[in-house]
């Protein structure tokens, strides 16, 4: 088997999934770009393992690893973006923005600001 066929195959999938990562809104087609990205990886790891005829299968080792972080990080992921939509009604990525936490000097600001123009509007 020459390497160029499965190397040829990784590169594909990787940079389709970094379209899908640079290019979608939804956070699920997000992260199943994320999948497909570590997928190509994982497909150059056993091919590597395989033309190299490693002894201790230390590709495929990785690759088992690699499998396992990536259900991790999807079980977690697809948690908070269905925590998100249960909360927001929408997995679009730039409705998230919204979710950050402003300074306690910014909400003090704010507050203060408002009586003054209370004040102002009642004299």
């Amino acid at each position: 088997m020459h390497l160029a066929y499965p190397a040829v195959l990784a590169v594909l999938l990787f940079c389709t999934g970094l379209y899908g990562v640079l290019a979608r809104r939804n956070a699920i087609l997000v992260l199943m770009s994320v999948e497909l990205m570590l997928n190509a990886v994982n497909l150059n790891l056993v091919a590597f393992d395989v033309w190299l005829r490693d002894t201790l299968h230390a590709g495929q080792a990785l690759t088992l690893f690699t499998i396992t972080v990536a259900a991790a990080e999807i079980g977690i992921g697809l948690a908070i973006v269905l925590l998100v939509y249960r909360n927001r009604g929408s997995s679009d990525i730039d409705q998230l923005r919204d979710l950050a936490e402003r300074p306690d000097g910014a909400d003090a600001a704010a507050t203060d600001r408002q009586p003054d123009t209370e004040a102002e509007a009642t004299a």
